[in-house]
């Protein structure tokens, strides 16, 4: 991308959300990140009416194991993540019938060896309770053996996908 920055570049805010973390925003401004989805799964999640938009990087599937850690860092899990996103996002007028979400990652980064299947559990729990919420997954880039990096633009509803090899696009409006 080259060339002069836009107006909207300019005033653009910035969140990265971290492993096990999370943001939701009314701010049209808000570009939300994250780094490096290897077999963690990304939901980004948006009511364009609302203008309401956001991101949760899960890293578990199940909080049951440890839930001591799960009360200091819900978001880690798909269970307790997954609750407190929605929460977050229906707190700042979010319509759940309106809110369209996109999924990434889950992938195999071990290339075969992974014994646990974290990125196929992963996938698994996410899907499970969003289905059980009856939210609508709009698309998904999931699987396989790449990492992957998400840019979204609330504004827009655009979610840029950043593997190795490409960048995907994906628009959830």
């Amino acid at each position: 991308m080259g060339g002069a920055p836009t107006i909207g570049s300019i005033f653009a805010e910035r969140v990265v959300v971290g492993v096990g973390d999370m943001a939701v925003s009314n701010n049209a401004n808000v570009v939300i990140s994250t780094y490096a989805l290897g077999s963690c799964v990304g939901i980004v999640a948006l009511d364009s009416a609302a203008k309401v938009g956001g991101m949760l990087h899960i890293m578990l599937p199940d909080s049951t194991l440890t839930p001591e850690k799960a009360q200091r860092q819900p978001a880690m899990f798909a269970d307790t993540g997954l609750r407190a996103f929605l929460k977050g996002l229906y707190g700042l007028n979010a319509n759940p019938r309106r809110l369209k979400i996109f999924l990434a990652g889950g992938a195999n980064v071990l290339s075969g060896s992974d014994f646990f299947k974290i990125g196929e559990r992963n996938i698994i729990a996410v899907k499970k309770i969003l289905q059980r919420e009856r939210l609508n997954i709009m698309g998904e880039d999931l699987a396989g053996l790449n990492n992957r990096t998400l840019h979204f633009k609330i504004n827009t509803g655009v979610v840029d996908i950043k593997l190795p090899s490409e960048t995907k696009r994906f628009t959830l409006v």
